[in-house]
């Protein structure tokens, strides 16, 4: 456990711990269940390429809030560097389970050109695929590149290279990859380029975002959460957030408005029941999301129904755009799950993204913000990152409830849980 002492772990600043501290105790009973379960799972349905999990840690409550199947960020889990080999260990067994004859990958990336952040993160995930011992290249799908173009990065330089059409195979010059790693989330919708093809695409393009709803996830996710529930005989509410679909929306128009407010008094109503059996004396909240998205992007966190009917000119127009400019119209209603850990000396508001190869977690960081509140978004500008500190923990807990291997090792357990539901939702989209 060497890796554990050399980095700061965030505090659980709560008082109710007592309900998490049982959910541990469930976990740590009954591990060698939980792994032939999960186990088990992945036999019936094979798990996503890869995937990252933003969870909430209430005390009370450990709970997933967003799944994404294309992931960036994999710089951030370069903050341990124990992490990377652990990614390159997955990520070789899970593409050699996925597509036996792999040697050649073509990474897709977003189209953010400008975005270096972004491109260190395709920068680690290079790394990570080469260190695999693939051989990898990156082809673009932007109109902008239309030769090679070299990125500066702190890390050093990327070559992007623009993607060419040969019959039913994608190409970069002379290079023709045996698998396509996507890492664009195709929230402008899936160009015909990526049509029709001989070659694997992982994940498939029709999990984009797109077409991708993160209530129907959410729905995969619950029913997943009640069957490991009835395995360890807990409350599959303490490892599940309560959510409601609400679709035909817009919020410029004022239209749907009144189903929104119905939603939010039903949920909130649900929550404040849950709250009254734990004993529970925080206020409930719901937040309301793009049923579809990432980055952050319309999002609102109301705790009374006079808050949805009562939006200003500035929230509605915040609400009816998502990434890319894409028209909001659907969202889904979310129970708010509060985060009680803190870092630093500020005390500054943190919660953790897991990431994973396959079924296997491979670390992850911690998303701090100082000018945030327990109950607000974290991924929002000002964001920092930390290091997460498992390594070993996630699968080897100890035996002291209190200890932080543990809270690691139940973060392992939720975001498997996670991405089994995910890997639920890509074996139901290939059957139709």
């Amino acid at each position: 456990m060497a890796e554990i002492t050399r980095y700061q772990t965030p505090h659980l600043k709560t008082v109710l711990t007592g309900p998490l501290q049982l959910l541990e105790k469930k976990f740590l009973s009954h591990q060698t269940q939980i792994e032939n379960w999960l186990r088990e799972q992945w036999s019936l349905t094979q798990a996503p390429i890869y995937g990252s999990v933003d969870l909430r840690n209430s005390g009370f409550k450990l709970a997933p809030v967003d799944m994404n199947l294309f992931p960036a960020g994999f710089n951030n889990i370069r903050l341990n560097p124990a992490f990377i080999k652990l990614s390159i260990d997955a990520a070789k067994r899970i593409l050699h389970q996925s597509v036996s004859h792999a040697k050649k990958v073509l990474i897709i990336p977003e189209n953010h050109t400008r975005n270096k952040f972004y491109w260190e993160s395709v920068q680690a995930l290079y790394e990570i695929l080469t260190g695999a011992d693939f051989e990898v290249r990156i082809g673009s799908l932007s109109s902008e590149v239309i030769a090679p173009l070299e990125i500066q990065l702190h890390s050093g330089s990327l070559t992007i290279e623009p993607i060419k059409r040969q019959h039913e195979k994608i190409v970069v010059a002379d290079f023709v990859p045996d698998v396509l790693l996507l890492n664009n989330d195709l929230s402008d919708g899936i160009p015909d380029v990526l049509l029709n093809l001989q070659q694997p695409l992982l994940p498939p393009a029709e999990l984009g975002w797109s077409q991708r709803l993160k209530s129907e996830h959410f729905q995969y996710y619950a029913e997943v959460a009640n069957e490991f529930a009835s395995l360890i005989q807990i409350d599959p509410w303490l490892i599940a957030p309560l959510f409601k679909h609400c679709g035909e929306i817009d919020f410029m128009r004022r239209e749907g408005e009144e189903a929104l407010a119905d939603h939010v008094k039903e949920l909130l109503a649900a929550i404040s029941q849950k709250y009254a059996e734990y004993n529970i004396p925080q206020d409930p909240y719901v937040v309301i999301k793009a049923n579809a998205g990432t980055y952050g992007m319309a999002i609102m966190m109301v705790k009374s129904v006079d808050e949805v009917l009562s939006l200003n000119r500035k929230q509605r127009t915040h609400m009816s755009k998502s990434k890319g400019g894409q028209s909001v119209d659907s969202v889904i209603v979310q129970e708010g799950v509060y985060t009680f850990e803190t870092w630093g000396l500020e005390n500054a508001v943190a919660e953790p993204v897991v990431y994973l190869w396959g079924e296997r977690v491979v670390g992850g960081f911690y998303r701090v913000h100082k000018d945030r509140d327990i109950d607000e978004n974290l991924n929002a500008p000002g964001m920092l990152f930390e290091p997460l500190a498992f390594a070993k923990s996630c699968e080897q807990p100890k035996n002291l409830t209190d200890s932080c291997e543990n809270r690691f090792y139940g973060y392992g357990v939720v975001a498997r849980l996670s991405m089994l539901a995910a890997a639920r939702e890509i074996k139901d989209q290939q059957k139709k």
